[in-house]
C-alpha cells in the first residue's frame, strides 16, 4: 500500500469514515416538492434524544467518579480517564444518535464542487486535528469546573456534537443538499459559536483551543452553501421522497 493510501486508510479508520457504504440518497421530486414533515420531526426528535442521552452520560461519569473515588487516583491517571472519555465522546458521538450516521466520503466526491473546495482527504485530517483540540479544551473546562462532567459548558458541547450528527445524516447519508444549508447554520455553526463563547467564559485557554473548530465550521458552512448552489438548488427543507 502506498504511503498516501496508508495515511488515508489510517485517518479514515480513526474518524470512522467509509468509502464503500450503500447509497442511501433520498430521491425527491423537485418539480413538485413537498415538505417532508415526518423527516423533520424525526430529525428534531432524534437530536433531542441524543442530547438527553449524552447529557445523562455526563451525569453518569460524575456518579462513577464519586462511587469509585476515581478522583483520588494519581493525577496522571485521572487525566487519562477524563481525556479518554472526551475522546470517545468526540469521535463516536454518533453511537448515541437514533439516526443513520454513516461517515461516507463518497457523498462529497460525487458532487460538483467549487474551485476552492478542499480535496476529500483534507476533511478527515482536519476533523482529526479538530477532535484533538476538542478533547483538550473539554478537559480544561472539566478541570476548571472542579472535575465536574455535568456542567453547562460540557452540556453545550454534547449538544453541538448531536447537532453535527444530525447534519451528517441530512447531508452525507440522505443527500438533502437543500435542508443541509439551514441545518449547518443553525446547528453545527451556531452551536460551536455558543460552545466557544462558553469555554472562553469558563477558562480562556479552552476557548482559544476550540476556536479553530469555529473557523473550520464557518468554512464548511460556506462550502455547504456552494455545493447546494452548484448541484440543483433544491428547497431549503426536507422534501418528500419519491420512493
Amino acid at each position: 500500500m502506498s504511503k498516501p493510501k496508508f495515511v488515508k486508510s489510517g485517518i479514515n479508520t480513526v474518524m470512522g469514515v467509509s468509502d464503500g457504504t450503500r447509497d442511501k440518497t433520498i430521491q425527491t421530486d423537485l418539480a413538485n416538492p413537498q415538505w417532508d414533515r415526518r423527516a423533520t420531526l424525526i430529525y428534531v426528535g432524534a437530536t433531542i434524544a441524543q442530547v438527553a442521552a449524552m447529557t445523562a452520560l455526563l451525569g453518569g461519569m460524575d456518579l462513577a467518579f464519586g462511587y469509585f473515588n476515581l478522583g483520588a487516583l494519581p493525577q496522571g491517571a485521572v487525566t487519562a480517564i477524563a481525556c479518554l472519555f472526551f475522546a470517545v465522546v468526540t469521535l463516536r458521538s454518533r453511537f448515541f444518535s437514533l439516526l443513520d450516521n454513516t461517515r461516507n466520503s463518497g457523498r462529497y466526491t460525487s458532487l460538483q464542487r467549487p474551485g476552492w473546495a478542499p480535496p476529500p482527504l483534507a476533511f478527515p485530517i482536519v476533523w482529526m486535528s479538530i477532535a484533538v483540540l476538542r478533547v483538550v479544551s473539554a478537559y480544561l473546562v472539566w478541570s476548571a469546573m472542579g472535575q465536574t462532567f455535568l456542567c453547562l459548558p460540557l452540556i453545550l458541547y454534547v449538544a453541538h456534537l448531536s447537532l453535527g450528527d444530525t447534519w451528517n445524516t441530512i447531508f452525507t447519508v440522505e443527500g438533502r443538499l437543500g435542508a443541509a444549508v439551514p441545518m449547518v447554520i443553525i446547528g453545527p455553526l451556531l452551536s460551536v459559536a455558543v460552545v466557544t463563547l462558553s469555554y472562553f467564559q469558563t477558562v480562556p485557554l479552552a476557548g482559544w483551543i476550540i476556536l479553530p473548530s469555529l473557523v473550520w465550521l464557518a468554512i464548511a458552512t460556506a462550502l455547504c452553501i456552494s455545493l447546494w448552489r452548484l448541484n440543483g438548488q433544491e428547497p431549503l427543507y426536507p422534501v418528500v421522497s419519491t420512493r
